[in-house]
This record gives structure tokens, C-alpha cells and sequence, in this order.
């Protein structure tokens, strides 16, 4: 079917994967899919990235311009956050839904446009609606059907499946080396609250896999590495503290070998062993990150 779809979730909750998965599964699978962003882009430039420009049109417009309607033409246009489009957009929006047709900024010449348009928000339109802020009109032209997308922590049950998945894609995608997640790192996660939902879980898989040592993935290893906490709860928050990805790398570097130095009563060649790394490396992580043995 060509029927419109509009696919609501909270943020993170993967509808740009649904989305992807409906064109995959349709007749225009073989065409192509263009995807939008509505709320990336300034609401200036809105019309100008939907449906295109004219040289001359507005300063900056040195050369004609097809937008995203007609990019997608025969295949698939995917608006994520269609909540945050501007009014003017929406109308035209409604227009190119209606009538198959979108006209260029500064133009006046119509394009007919083969489209099937799939929307995504993160908002409650009915709400938007009724604060004026988003047309009802194109409210029922996108909601032919609705789907809803639960948060992670309503779907526990599909966390080993997208962690798997997630795995795979990045040994696949990023060289990684492959892991294997033990049932209790599972269980660990399938208890966790997922806030960011599917984009959080993906983030984490690609942390573990790039921080933990040895070829399973342990249920120590997630609370090490995500929960902040080692096995014995004595890490500090330093983990969940970090700014940035190179700061949490340093300070899960630092937790780790830390922990692992406890482990083995500070035996410093015994944890070398142990982590496959040279002594004379250990030394020097042990100085850059001043770490002492406790009394």
C-alpha cells in the first residue's frame, strides 16, 4: 500500500528504523528513500529543503535547486519531527499531499511528484493542534495510519534481539571485534530504564564492545561500564560525569584497571598477565592515572 503513516514514540525510540523497515517492505522498495529532519533545519530554510529553489530566489540561492519532494520522487519521503515545521511549510506540505504537485521557492511553475510520504514526531499532535501550532488539516492527511512506537523500558523483552543486532552491525560497520554477550549482561540490561530508549541501548553495545575486556561481555563488565558502579560499588561517579566520549573512555580506562589492580592484591605482573598487555604499559597507565593502593 502507498498509504501515509504517521509514526509517534518518544525520542530514541527508533522510528527512523520503522520507517526505513515500511519503505524496505513496500513497492518502492527499490526506489529511493529521502529522509528530512524537520527540526534541524532553521525554519527560514524549510521550504527551500522540501521543495526547492530557483537561482535568485532568496541571497544564497546562486543556482536552481530541487528539493526533497522531488529528490524522492517514485520512492519514499520520510519528515521526522513534522511537529516542528513552520506553518508556511505545513501548508505547502498539504498542498504536495493533495494534489501530487510542489512548486519551487521563487517559482511558479507546478512539478507533479510521485511521493509516499511518512512522518514521525515525538509530540502530541491532537495537542499542538489545539495550542495552534500545527494544522489539523494536515494532521488527518498524514494520520491514514497511525503507528505508536513503545519505549524500550514497555518492550524489555526486545533487548537481547537489538542488542545482537546492534553488535553485529557494528563489527560489521566499525571493524570491531566481535563479542559475546553472557545471559546475565542481558538480564543487566533488560533491567535497566533506557531513557534514550534504542539509541541509548545501541550506544551502550558499541561501548562494551569497545571497553570491555576478554571475548564475553560480563555482567560486571556492564556495571563497570554503564552503571558506574564496579562489582564491589566503590567507582566513583566519574563515569556518568564525563563530557565527552574521550573523557569517559579516560575515566572507564582508569576504573578498569583500577579495579583489576584490586582484584589481584596490586600484583602488578599478575594483572599484566591477566589483561594481555605488556608491565612496562601498565606501569605507565598507572602513573598517567596516579593511581595508589589504598591502606
Amino acid at each position: 500500500t502507498d498509504a501515509r503513516v504517521l509514526i509517534t514514540g518518544e525520542n530514541g525510540t527508533g522510528k527512523e528504523l520503522v520507517a526505513r523497515a515500511i519503505h524496505r517492505l513496500s513497492p518502492r522498495a527499490e526506489r529511493t528513500f529521502v529522509e528530512v529532519n524537520c527540526a534541524a533545519i532553521p525554519t527560514e530554510l524549510i521550504e527551500s529543503e522540501l521543495f526547492g529553489h530557483l537561482k535568485g530566489s532568496f541571497t544564497g540561492a546562486h543556482e536552481d535547486r530541487a528539493g526533497k519532494f522531488e529528490a524522492a520522487d517514485g520512492g519514499t519521503l520520510f519528515l521526522d519531527e513534522i511537529g516542528d515545521m513552520s506553518h508556511a511549510a505545513q501548508a505547502k506540505v498539504l498542498r504536495a499531499l493533495e494534489e501530487g504537485v510542489v512548486t519551487r521557492v521563487g517559482g511558479s511553475k507546478p512539478i507533479r511528484v510521485d511521493v509516499r510520504v511518512l512522518a514521525a514526531t515525538n509530540k502530541d499532535l491532537q495537542e499542538e493542534i489545539r495550542a495552534g501550532h500545527f494544522r489539523e488539516d494536515l494532521f488527518y492527511r498524514l494520520n491514514v495510519i497511525p503507528l505508536h512506537v513503545p519505549p524500550l523500558r514497555e518492550r524489555r523483552e526486545d533487548i537481547p534481539m537489538l542488542v545482537q543486532h546492534f553488535a553485529a552491525t557494528a563489527v560489521r560497520e566499525a571493524g570491531l571485534a566481535p563479542k559475546r554477550f553472557s545471559s546475565e549482561a542481558l538480564e543487566r540490561l533488560q533491567r535497566m530504564d533506557w531513557p534514550g530508549n534504542v539509541r541509548e541501548l545501541r550506544n551502550t553495545v558499541e561501548r562494551l564492545l569497545i571497553l570491555a575486556s576478554g571475548d564475553t561481555i560480563t555482567a560486571a563488565d556492564v556495571e563497570l561500564l554503564v552503571s558506574g558502579q564496579s562489582a564491589g560499588g566503590a567507582l566513583s561517579g566519574d563515569l556518568l560525569a564525563a563530557r565527552t566520549f574521550a573523557e569517559f573512555k579516560e575515566a572507564a580506562e582508569r576504573a578498569f584497571i583500577l579495579q583489576k589492580l584490586r582484584e589481584n592484591d596490586w600484583n602488578v605482573s599478575e594483572t599484566a598477565r591477566l589483561l594481555d598487555m605488556p608491565r612496562s604499559n601498565l606501569y605507565k597507565k598507572i602513573e598517567r592515572y596516579a593511581l595508589v593502593r589504598e591502606d
